[in-house]
């Protein structure tokens, strides 16, 4: 199992007798999960044979996960945390079977459909199929930049059980069952929809859960807003008209509202436009693939109409003239102004 861009990817250890020992197969499954989710170490509970398989997806800036394995026990440490820690929120659900999950000083205990949180940057210990069965999981990773809630509120969900029987974790239990089963089946973009879609629904149906839930909505449809601004600046850098009131009109906000929603990002909207640009164009004036196109076409490609403009905000920003840094950059390969 690696982590797929354009398909699902599959692995499986398991079938031959002869290789299949317990701990080949989890000397198998630790580096693939250790790959796919985060260092940790395994250890199974049955001396006998270990069978694993698991396939995971890409979607977009988040993954989901689906794996099968023999009973066994886990834990993360600060040094596995040190070695590899890809700073997640992951969301587990029970599918078959039974496990257990500790981490922050608290424990859950989780059934089929029971889903529970945690973070990779935390220590954690688990076990499952203590009944002796097979378990099958599905893992949803979220990075931590693109979690709608906010840690404080996510750190007091660490290992609580979440059930998915009613209400929004119902209906999240449910989606995370058809991601994992149907997803493959849809391209990038349709998959990378979705993977919004996930991250949305997690972070209200784990909101459902904390008492005080219209503070939590009210920064989650914070959050949810900002990214969604994020992304349309990102698709529409080319566009020469993309200033702060075209993006406050399109998201049917004020320019106040918009103004606040930056306030924490260290720079205004209109900042935030014009470094994206200039990151685009010195990323472009740096390849060699486009060495034939003038200096001009470049600029005009994000949205710098007048090219005076665009070489003395280029010199402002990285203190050389964007001729120079295409010299610097490409050496006599280019000649074009």
């Amino acid at each position: 199992m690696h982590n797929g861009v354009d398909e699902a990817s599959k692995g499986r250890c398991g079938g031959d007798p002869a290789t299949d020992s317990a701990a080949n197969g989890v000397d198998w499954f630790t580096e693939e999960v250790s790959r796919a989710l985060m260092p940790s170490e395994f250890s199974p509970l049955n001396s006998g044979r270990f069978h694993a398989e698991g396939v995971q997806l890409d979607l977009g800036a988040v993954q989901v996960s689906r794996f099968a394995y023999s009973p066994l026990r886990s834990r993360r440490t600060m040094r596995l945390i040190r070695a590899g820690d890809p700073e997640q929120y992951q969301l587990g659900m029970v599918l078959k079977g039974s496990a257990w999950f500790a981490q922050n000083g608290a424990e859950a205990v989780l059934r089929p459909r029971e889903m529970a949180l945690w973070d990779t940057s935390r220590p954690y210990e688990s076990g499952s199929g203590l009944d002796g069965r097979t378990v099958e999981v599905v893992v949803l990773q979220i990075p931590k930049a693109v979690m709608p809630l906010p840690s404080q509120q996510a750190d007091r969900l660490l290992a609580r059980r979440v059930p998915g029987g009613r209400g929004l974790p119902g209906v999240l239990s449910d989606f995370l069952l058809s991601l994992a089963a149907n997803a493959s089946d849809a391209g990038p973009a349709s998959r990378a929809a979705l993977g919004h879609m996930a991250v949305e629904l997690t972070a209200a149906g784990l909101a459902q859960q904390l008492g005080d839930r219209r503070e939590v909505s009210a920064e989650i449809r914070a959050h949810s807003l900002f990214r969604r601004i994020d992304a349309f600046i990102d698709q529409n850098l080319g566009e020469s008209d993309l200033t702060p009131r075209l993006v406050a009109d399109r998201h049917h906000i004020s320019l106040r509202t918009l103004y606040t929603l930056f306030e924490g990002e260290g720079e205004g909207v209109a900042a935030s436009i014009r470094r994206r640009r200039l990151e685009r164009c010195r990323a472009d004036l740096a390849s060699p693939e486009l060495c034939d196109r003038p200096i001009q076409a470049i600029a005009a490609r994000w949205g710098f109409g007048n090219a005076t403009s665009f070489s003395r905000t280029f010199r402002a920003a990285y203190g050389i003239s964007p001729y120079d840094y295409r010299r610097q950059a490409l050496g006599d390969r280019c000649t074009r102004h």
